[in-house]
């Protein structure tokens, strides 16, 4: 075949002119849609912390002992090494049930092993159909103890699940504990959320926010310390001290409203971030499965591998966790989530 030569520069003064006038026009629709990616309500908190409450110490010492027995005593956690996921199944039941939850199990099969769900719920009073959905993903990369991947995300949930044993909320409340979020389940059918939303969606329920906690333990005051790909790092701090509520575009709605709520009742640094999934790290968890069945979702994260050089590493251990920090962004989502659940 011949080669037909194509002009790929203007050529002559009008069109000199016309480029430098599409110019500014293109910058602003790239602005524009910056804007409309990372613009939030509210003002994220600024300045020293408080000092803790009294539940926020209390807090802070419960997620400190759930992260050291996922992390120190139970360890690596995954469908291949089946003692330490039954371990850490057990663990969990035995703490819900402690709260006096009734605990149900999903179980299903992937790489012809089989694995589990664990879900308890909270039924709405006034519309119980609709259902709030609060997930983590309990399992861990081969080799890694998952201290913040996801030990945090897991302590938070169960801590969760205490502040909300004895609320009735209008809307129906599940926490939900999954298996199967790691490598080599990810982006796949085969995570344990996929599972659980696939049914959401079969049984017609109407899941009208899904919340994934996903890795929120690992903070740090020194500059340059948090890191984004090009070019959110134009208008996001360099500072990784903030906790971060982030979803694709038709979540918008749900990040917004998430962090305005949280914003209102938390005194602790927030960002938030509504963009389209092929953006590297914006579906990474258990919020994905449900954007798959349609639903709303989001995912509350510490940014994982944008601040935490521990990420998917032996190294990933509770010590570097800052337990104190978590327990202002648990406290700080519980009023959050009752606002969700009562309108």
């Amino acid at each position: 075949m011949g080669q037909t030569k194509f002009r790929i520069r203007p050529h002559g003064m009008r069109q000199w002119l016309w480029a430098l006038i599409r110019l500014p026009a293109l910058l602003l629709v790239l602005m524009s849609s910056l804007f409309f990616f990372i613009h939030m309500p509210g003002t994220s908190f600024t300045g020293p912390l408080p000092a803790l409450t009294i539940l926020e110490q209390k807090t802070a010492v419960q997620l400190k002992t759930h992260v050291h027995v996922l992390a120190h005593d139970i360890g690596s956690r995954n469908i291949w090494q089946p003692p330490s996921m039954n371990t850490t199944v057990n663990y969990l039941e035995e703490v819900l049930a402690d709260m006096d939850y009734s605990v149900k199990k999903q179980e299903f099969v992937a790489y012809n092993v089989t694995a589990v769900n664990l879900e308890v719920e909270i039924t709405g009073s006034r519309q119980p159909e609709e259902i709030i959905v609060l997930g983590a993903h309990y399992d861990t990369v081969p080799g890694s103890p998952g201290a913040n991947d996801n030990g945090s995300g897991v302590a938070s949930l169960l801590e969760l699940a205490r502040f909300l044993s004895d609320v009735r909320p209008a809307r129906t409340i599940r926490l939900v504990f999954f298996a199967n979020e790691e490598p080599p389940f990810f982006f796949s059918n085969t995570m344990g959320s996929a599972f659980y939303a696939a049914r959401c969606r079969d049984r017609k329920e109407k899941i009208v926010g899904m919340l994934s906690l996903e890795t929120i333990g690992y903070y740090s005051d020194e500059p340059a310390s948090q890191h984004y790909p090009f070019p959110f790092s134009m208008f996001y701090p360099d500072t990784a001290n903030f906790i971060g509520f982030v979803g694709n575009i038709r979540s918008r709605q749900l990040v917004r409203q998430t962090i305005k709520s949280f914003r209102n009742h938390a005194r602790f640094p927030s960002e938030g971030l509504a963009a389209p999934s092929f953006i590297t790290g914006v579906g990474w968890s258990d919020h994905l499965s449900f954007w798959r069945m349609g639903y709303p979702a989001i995912m509350v994260t510490d940014t994982a591998f944008y601040r935490y050089a521990s990420y998917h590493t032996s190294a990933d251990t509770a010590e570097k966790l800052n337990f104190e920090r978590m327990a202002r962004v648990v406290t700080g989502l519980v009023p959050t989530i009752m606002e969700l659940a009562n309108q």
